[in-house]
């Protein structure tokens, strides 16, 4: 079975693609909703500011005729040669497994890793799923442990929530913003996620102003519509703790947890409660359509599982980070 480049793919063949992830999902585990087409679609043609895409897919040669058998995407960040791993994502269908297909997917991605100068891989897998086994057979090793978690929010009463606002830390201001961040804070919100230490680690990237709006910008061009609560100290310069959350176009009711932390030095006064409260309360009155919002921690991060617990989070599934140097792909 051919592995054929898909640089510009035509919609019989985003039709085809999205066929595989919807035999993969089904397939897998449950806790999640399905794909859209309209996300595959998008996805596959929109090209994320700030980052390039490559794509790659296996023709199905079965009697059966045409589709796909598998596929893979390739997300480069920066510019060729950038000091940030790349992201990549295989799907075989589950009916050609164990045929070396995913190995083959993985070559051709290989070949585009290092025609644009990367040196590290990272892949994103949920636990128990042939994913794991595959990518460590193939030299990638476990970076980071996710929780995915999932809150209702007719399950989270608003008095609740208004009290956790009401009883905000003293010597702290909330302020919140849709979209690109001021101006103004810019700076200030990048030192913030420099408190995500643990992913900027493995990320290679570091956090600038730049950044923090590229990151919003990609969200606006996708659709989609981002929100940012943040907690700012006494002088009114420094982002203390700040919590973010994208409302898709399409999200049929669900919206992502993005970024949510606290600066080291500001810890221990509830800070991450009340700015996850205060974007709670946001939500209810700007966003009603929005009924449940899901996110991922790390598995270590006992604080912020501690905090969403708190806020009526529950754990849905657990997704696994896998890192790998190109040098040992195939």
């Amino acid at each position: 079975m051919d592995v054929i480049a898909l640089d510009d793919p035509t919609d019989a063949q985003i039709r085809e693609w999205h066929a595989v992830l919807a035999a993969v999902h089904a397939a897998g585990p449950a806790g999640e909703p399905a794909p859209e087409p309209e996300q595959t679609a998008e996805r596959l043609l929109g090209g994320d500011p700030g980052s390039r895409q490559r794509l790659w897919a296996a023709p199905d040669a079965g009697a059966d005729g045409g589709g796909l058998a598998g596929v893979a995407a390739l997300r480069l960040p920066g510019e060729p040669g950038a000091d940030r791993p790349a992201e990549i994502d295989i799907q075989v269908r589950p009916g050609y497994r164990r045929r070396g297909l995913g190995r083959r997917l993985l070559a051709a991605a290989a070949e585009g890793l290092r025609s644009d100068g990367r040196t590290s891989v990272i892949a994103q897998v949920h636990a128990g799923t042939p994913a794991v086994p595959f990518l460590e057979s193939h030299g990638f090793e476990c970076v980071l442990v996710l929780r995915g978690m999932l809150l209702r929010l007719d399950e989270v009463p608003r008095e609740r929530v208004a009290r956790l606002v009401a009883e905000g830390p003293a010597g702290y201001r909330l302020i919140r913003w849709k979209g690109v961040v001021p101006d103004e804070h810019a700076t200030a919100l990048a030192h913030a996620k420099h408190a995500m230490a643990d992913l900027a680690e493995y990320e290679g990237a570091p956090w600038d102003a730049h950044r923090v709006r590229e990151t919003a910008e990609v969200v606006a061009k996708r659709g989609d519509d981002l929100y940012t609560v943040a907690a700012l100290d006494a002088s009114g310069t420094v982002v203390a703790g700040f919590t973010e959350v994208v409302v898709p176009h399409d999200a049929a009711g669900r919206a992502a947890q993005y970024d949510t932390a606290v600066a080291p030095e500001h810890r221990g006064r509830r800070l991450g409660i009340w700015v996850k409260a205060a974007m709670l309360e946001w939500l209810a009155a700007e966003r009603p359509e929005v009924r449940e919002i899901e996110t991922d921690n790390l598995g270590d991060n006992e604080h912020m599982l501690a905090v969403n617990e708190e806020l009526g989070f529950r754990v849905e599934r657990e997704s696994l980070e896998y890192q790998a140097p190109v040098s040992v792909l195939p």
